[in-house]
């Protein structure tokens, strides 16, 4: 569905890809004009979820990450999200990283989606 583009999901779109991490609705609004609401931010991340435009991580904290997405077909819809993310436990980036993840699952059993969170120290930190 082709929606209307506004001030509020450019400047979204802008600051998540300016940061290259995914980022909590928190430090989306501390990086937005003071003029946009909590409500709309959550509405345009949602979106834009629904768009195959960032994907949700929801990390070991409880709390819900935004990141841009990438090599996904749009046109095909082929979103594929079932990668590793990394929590840095004191700078609190979150980022996608590229690894493969291959998880034995006894017989009968297929795995279509997971959603993984490892929390550490990232490379700057540790």
């Amino acid at each position: 569905m082709k929606r209307r583009s506004t001030a509020s999901k450019e400047e979204i779109l802008e600051v998540l890809a300016a940061s290259g991490n995914a980022l909590s609705h928190e430090m989306i609004q501390d990086r937005v004009s003071s003029a946009m609401d909590r409500a709309t931010i959550y509405r345009v991340l949602n979106r834009f979820c629904e768009d195959g435009k960032v994907h949700k991580v929801v990390g070991d904290n409880g709390k819900q990450y935004f990141a841009m997405c990438a090599n996904c077909d749009e046109k095909k819809q082929l979103h594929s999200h079932n990668h590793i993310h990394f929590r840095c436990l004191q700078c609190g980036t979150v980022e996608c990283l590229k690894q493969a993840l291959s998880v034995p699952l006894p017989e009968g059993y297929v795995a279509k989606v997971h959603n993984l969170v490892i929390s550490g120290f990232c490379k700057a930190c540790s």
